[in-house]
């Protein structure tokens, strides 16, 4: 692994830090170790976009990365079989564990589905051409709702009126935009002669740390919640039945 890909990593590693930290907050709130309604305040929506931001951001930087002017069809296919397998297998899980609510359009469905536009557009987008479109997606995302998209078979694309219910829901619009401009940021960075990211963010014992996360942000993302549903289920139970 070269010094910028272990950069890649580490930054992969923060962004999965702040997101259990995130479910951590919501898992307190659905026992009722918080205040009700603390993991939807204001404050911590706008944290859980920001980091869901980041990791489309940096998926798009590393189509960049991975394929650079080209494009490796094998190891993208690869790839994009194991986010899909992995997608599938939390709309399963979450609908047999909460029903209606379940994840039917989550970050992993997110991922790869920008993973097919990204795999297109590569090479033949100029970096400029994949900012304007990272912008005016997110923009769309805020702004555009057509009546004819309210069918549930439209929801995936995001230009309905009304979010439906369910855990987590990452739309088409507006969250092709951070893949977008990860994109274009990695293809202006390359353009220039710059690195496309830090060789490392941090060393010793915390960078290493980080970058095993980021190796492993797949494996990490499917088996935190659980864990910390149990941790958090685990103490409450105790709570309850202690003398």
């Amino acid at each position: 692994m070269t010094a910028r890909l272990s950069g890649l990593d580490q930054a992969r590693g923060v962004a999965l830090v702040a997101m259990a930290s995130y479910h951590f907050i919501f898992d307190l709130d659905l026992f009722g170790l918080v205040p009700s309604g603390t993991a939807l305040s204001p404050y911590m929506r706008g944290y859980a976009i920001a980091i869901a931001g980041s990791f489309l951001f940096l998926s798009g930087l590393s189509m960049v990365l991975a394929h650079g002017v080209g494009r490796r069809w094998p190891a993208f296919w690869r790839r994009w079989g194991i986010l899909v397998a992995a997608a599938a297998a939390v709309s399963v899980t979450t609908y047999f564990a909460i029903g209606a609510q379940f994840v039917f359009w989550g970050i992993l469905h997110m991922m790869a589905a920008a993973s097919l536009v990204g795999i297109v557009l590569l090479g033949r987008v100029p970096a400029w051409g994949l900012a304007v479109l990272g912008v005016l997606t997110l923009a769309a995302g805020v702004w555009l709702r057509l009546p004819a998209l309210e069918h549930p078979i439209f929801w995936i694309t995001g230009a309905q009126a009304a979010r439906p219910v369910t855990v987590d829901y990452l739309p088409i619009l507006p969250w092709i935009g951070p893949y977008l401009l990860g994109m274009a940021w990695a293809q202006f960075a390359r353009d220039l002669g710059r690195p496309i990211i830090p060789q490392k963010i941090c060393g010793g014992a915390l960078g290493v740390g980080l970058a095993l996360l980021g190796r492993n942000s797949l494996a990490f993302y499917l088996i935190h919640q659980p864990v910390l549903l149990a941790l958090v289920g685990g103490y409450v139970w105790l709570l309850d039945y202690a003398p």
